[in-house]
């Protein structure tokens, strides 16, 4: 019964036991309901041999065996080799009972691991309503109609007969892996699959269903998918060799891609001997175009288009052969190619790919007069290249360099820059992406510098968006990175042991050719530990990302990488793990390692199953180094960010606390001794007395004049007498010559000589409150301090008969002279008075340019 159901060749075929007795052998099988068995002797093979049912007194023998109940039976061959005797058919009845045009798909799979010693046959007998067809679904790569006296290259052959009031029609003989997705059959049929012994049975499965309902009865309709490009197909007229001597209708339906032209060949006609009508060929292009042709004409040539091909053959005389073609059909683009020619002779090492990325176009490449799906140009070879109907947009180009470095000393920085070669102009395809493959012969490591600044790795926080990025990988196929040049760029050089791949690609422009570059420069260094080292200076401001190679899938096994950071002075660098993935180890342990640069340092670690210090201080630049285990689950990647910040001293405080304090101290230690000082010199300043026999008395005191003595004339005297008048009084045992002088001690000093004569009265003095005001007069300044202590004896009677005037200079008191204070002393300069008669010539001299003037003090001499 045909229904939505899988429907296998052989049910229930259980070969229980197998005996090989002497010359016989013995088997054991039960076929399942709606499936027939069939032992069949080959013609002219082992007449003595025969297939044997059943055991004992109800067996039989015979040259054939047809086993249709689903009963164990046993079945023995009288001979030791019936594989090369006999031939196991399996048939199945499909779709007996299907009158309705609503029956659905029906799968058929032949599946039978038995009978591997015999040839096989499947067949499948199809039958639907009077008038109608029976559908054969084949699914891609579709099926291929080949000549019956051919043989299938997999040894799989399909073969499809019907049955019609004429008789018995083969419809043709088929191989897998063609170009017919479908096949209807009038009326009834049947559908086999012959497989050779000791072939493992791998066939396709197709769906049996019933086809549409059709005003115009044909024996048989192809439905045929052509490929696009170059391409040829045969298709045979049903019973081709006999011919085909009823009076049929066969149709062929063409599906031809766009941009492809066909032509429709006749090969190996056979006409035959109409007794009535003729043998017509009908075209239908499209949907309107319609044409006849007749068999012996030019078929149509170079034409666009789907289109079908409806062959109606005549009866023939009976006796006579019957109608034979052999259809051919070729497919092949139209238009006008462009042409092109690539030289890659001059350039070492640089080959060419150029692919078709969009399937669904119509491009149609060629190398060398050659249709290719994918064009390698060779490194070192010259190339001629054709692209018929390819848009721009559709291809895409990429180059690989190859560069040796045979040592560490053959190449330096300056030396090997990775710059793009010039293609030729005349190449229509843009360049997408260009490879360099740095292979290191020697032990080595290839050292990656950017040109101009510094590598940026691309994180999530920050990708790269630049004109072009670069993909740095392993040669073993594990990536590095995507990395690109920013002026904020961090990684100064990345240094990678063994041989390197780089890939760069356009990020915001279309073609790389447009970059002239470099885009890195390479040098070669000694062999390091670690698989990738990284040079990195981080940002003043900002964030600086560091991801572990392959970045976020994990690190390689038994793998290492470390970085070098670089922390500018007067900063501090604050380490963090931002993303670390959970990984549990077969062997070895993962380790991450922190330790300074100058190794005098102490060194932090932490492996997979300790928990990271969530910030990190480094004060001075520093190596973090991490390596992967032997992972039994899991991934090892690390994602860390560093940051940057001014480093204040933990003492300065202290220095500036300190410094202040010192301050403090000086500043009140100074004005100390400015107080003291100040009251030193006021305990310490000049005093003068004068005794004037017409005027006032003045107090004594700081007097001074507002010039210094060599800037006035204040000891300039009108009348001196000097051994008389400035002397220091006699001393013993000395010269009188040596003490007539103004000096005395160092200092120059002035006497006073008392009044020796007689005199009649003293003159009264004024009253010193009422004539001189002490205002403004502070501290001792205004306390009365007098310069001479006079003895008791000591009266100011008023003298009698003096000898001198009072108002002469010789005038001198000899009581006064041997007193000390009879000396005026000055710390110094000299502290000179005028003394004069006239009081007011007794006043200092005051200059227009001095800012204050002090009036001097004197002493009341009573």
């Amino acid at each position: 019964m045909m229904g939505s159901r899988v429907v296998p060749v052989l049910f229930g075929l259980i070969l229980l036991q197998i005996h090989t007795i002497s010359e016989c052998h013995r088997i054991e099988v039960t076929p399942d309901s709606g499936t027939m068995i069939i032992f069949s002797k080959k013609a002219d093979q082992g007449l003595d041999c025969s297939v044997c049912k059943d055991e004992g007194p109800s067996q039989t023998c015979n040259s054939n065996l047809k086993l249709t109940e689903a009963l164990p039976t046993v079945v023995t061959f009288n001979c030791s080799q019936p594989g090369d005797i006999f031939t196991v058919e399996i048939n199945q009845d499909v779709g007996t009972d299907c009158s309705s045009p609503s029956c659905s798909n029906t799968v058929v799979h032949p599946d039978s691991t038995r009978f591997l010693e015999f040839s096989r046959t499947f067949t499948w007998d199809l039958k639907v309503q009077q008038g109608r067809m029976f559908q054969l679904d084949f699914p891609a790569p579709g099926m291929r109609q080949i000549k019956p006296s051919e043989s299938c290259p997999d040894q799989h052959t399909y073969t499809i007969i019907t049955y019609q009031r004429a008789g018995r029609t083969s419809i043709g003989t088929f191989c897998r892996n063609g170009t017919i997705s479908r096949i209807q059959v009038l009326y009834k049929g049947r559908v086999s699959l012959e497989v050779p012994k000791d072939i493992d049975l791998n066939p396709s499965d197709f769906k049996v269903s019933m086809g549409p309902d059709t005003k115009v009865t044909t024996l048989v309709v192809v439905d045929v998918k052509l490929p696009r490009g170059l391409s040829s197909a045969d298709f045979f007229t049903p019973n081709y060799g006999p011919g085909l001597s009823s009076e049929d209708k066969m149709k062929w339906n063409f599906a031809v891609e766009p941009m492809n032209n066909f032509t429709v060949f006749f090969q190996h006609y056979t006409p035959p001997e109409c007794q009535k009508n003729i043998v017509l060929v009908d075209y239908a292009l499209g949907d309107k175009t319609t044409f006849t042709k007749d068999p012996k004409d030019i078929q149509p040539t170079n034409k666009q288009g789907d289109f079908s091909l409806t062959l109606t053959s005549c009866e023939s005389k009976k006796g006579t052969p019957g109608l034979s073609l052999n259809v051919n059909v070729a497919v092949f683009r139209g238009g006008n190619p462009y042409l092109c020619a690539v030289d890659l002779r001059n350039e070492e090492g640089l080959s060419l790919q150029i692919e078709n990325k969009n399937p669904e176009s119509y491009c149609e490449m060629s190398l060398n007069s050659g249709v290719q799906e994918k064009i390698v140009v060779p490194a070192g070879t010259k190339a001629d290249l054709s692209f018929l109907d390819c848009p721009v947009q559709d291809l895409q180009m990429t180059a690989t360099k190859t560069i040796d470095f045979p040592s560490t000393s053959s190449r330096d920085i300056s030396g090997t820059s990775l710059t793009i070669p010039t293609l030729d102009p005349s190449l229509p395809v843009p360049l997408h992406q260009f490879t360099w493959l740095l292979r290191v012969l020697d032990q080595g490591t290839v050292d990656l510098m950017s040109p101009n600044r510094n590598l940026h790795q691309s994180v999530p926080f920050k990708d790269c968006n630049e004109r072009v990025s670069l993909l740095i990988s392993e040669t073993d196929g594990s990536n590095i990175g995507q990395f690109c040049s920013l002026a904020e760029g961090t990684i100064q050089k990345i240094q990678i042991k063994g041989n390197v791949s780089i890939t760069v690609t356009p990020y915001t422009i279309k073609d790389l050719r447009e970059e002239k570059g470099p885009f890195l420069k390479v040098a070669m260094s000694p062999e390091i530990a670690e698989n990738v080292i990284y040079t990195v200076s981080p940002l003043i401001s900002g964030s600086m990302y560091l991801a572990t190679p392959n970045w976020p899938e994990g690190m390689n096994a038994s793998s290492s990488v470390a970085w070098i950071v670089n922390v500018p002075q007067e900063h501090k660098a604050v380490l963090q793990f931002t993303n670390v993935s959970k990984i549990t180890c077969d062997s070895g342990h993962t380790e991450v390692a922190i330790r300074p640069l100058d190794s005098q340092g102490q060194t932090q670690s932490w492996r997979e199953d300790q928990s990271f210090t969530d910030t990190i201080i480094q004060q001075q630049s520093f190596y973090l180094n991490m390596s992967n285990c032997e992972p039994k689950s899991g991934h090892f990647a690390v994602l860390s960010q560093i940051t940057l910040q001014k480093e204040t001293k933990p003492f300065l405080g202290i220095i500036l606390a300190v410094v202040g304090v010192l301050l403090f101290v000086v500043i009140i230690a100074l004005v100390v001794v400015c107080i003291i000082r100040k009251r030193k010199s006021t305990s310490k300043a000049n005093r003068s007395s004068i005794f004037l026999p017409r005027g006032k008395p003045f107090l004594p005191g700081n007097a001074t004049f507002p010039k210094s003595r060599a800037d006035n004339e204040s000891h300039v005297y009108a009348s001196i007498d000097d051994p008389t008048m400035y002397g220091h009084g006699p001393v013993k045992n000395q010269p009188a010559e040596v003490d007539n002088g103004a000096w005395s001690n160092g200092h120059q000093v002035d006497s006073y000589h008392p009044f020796n004569g007689p005199s009649d009265s003293i003159p009264p003095a004024p009253d010193s409150s009422a004539d001189y005001s002490l205002e403004g007069r502070g501290g001792d300044r205004d306390a009365y301090q007098p310069f001479l202590k006079p003895p008791n004896t000591f009266n100011l009677a008023r003298p009698r008969s003096p000898l001198v005037s009072q108002g002469s200079l010789g005038f001198e008191d000899r009581r006064m002279v041997d007193n000390e204070l009879h000396t005026f002393k000055s710390f110094g300069d000299i502290n000179p008075i005028r003394l004069s008669t006239d009081i007011s010539r007794l006043q200092p001299e005051i200059e227009s340019d001095s800012d204050s003037w002090h009036e001097p003090e004197y002493e009341e001499a009573i």
